[in-house]
């Protein structure tokens, strides 16, 4: 297995640093990182397990960005990995949102289809993060800086699990999954390997 897997693409997803909004409880609106992001950036031990030559693809959000920045990493912006959009709801702490709207807030954080924000459901992200994946090269080594929403994406593409399986996933700040696409298709390898 070991040969198949030299002869792949090497796909390693980054959540970026926690914003201020983050912290509040926020759905993102575009939010760059405060001193306290860049710090987390700087001494995030994880930066010892990424790719030492590899082709780097940012999201265009500017947390994302200076993530990749802090991190010494040089990519290519890729709309693709673009936060999804949350429309309506962009920039409102979840705590507000649950209390004027709670069946619509229950509803997204449910349905996968679920649009009714006037932004991107989480299968239209999922669409454009599964293209993305498979458009990339056979035998690149591949780090991108991005968002939650894009790698639970990811994740659920690379495993053939259902759309509706999001709502099971959490990934953190600063989070780092490796997926691999050998023979076999996408495989979920630990982030260490």
């Amino acid at each position: 297995m070991s040969s198949i897997i030299e002869e792949s693409l090497r796909l390693t997803l980054v959540s970026h640093a926690a914003t201020a909004a983050m912290r509040r409880g926020q759905l993102p609106d575009g939010d760059d990182l405060d001193r306290r992001g860049v710090d987390a950036v700087q001494s995030w031990p994880g930066r010892s397990l990424l790719p030492k030559t590899p082709s780097v693809f940012v999201s265009p959000v500017p947390c994302a960005i200076s993530t990749a920045r802090a991190l010494g990493l040089d990519g290519r912006q890729e709309e693709a990995l673009a936060e999804m959009d949350f429309g309506r709801w962009r920039g409102c702490q979840f705590k507000d949102l649950a209390e004027s709207q709670p069946a619509a807030l229950q509803d997204w954080l449910s349905n996968a289809d679920m649009d009714s924000h006037g932004g991107e459901s989480f299968s239209r992200l999922s669409q454009r993060v599964s293209s993305w994946m498979d458009s990339l090269s056979a035998k690149d080594e591949v780090v991108a800086i991005t968002h939650a929403s894009v790698i639970r994406a990811a994740i659920i593409h690379a495993l053939g699990c259902p759309v509706s399986s999001f709502r099971h996933i959490e990934i953190s700040p600063l989070a780092m999954v490796r997926l691999v696409r050998s023979r076999r298709g996408w495989i979920w390898s630990p982030s260490s390997s």
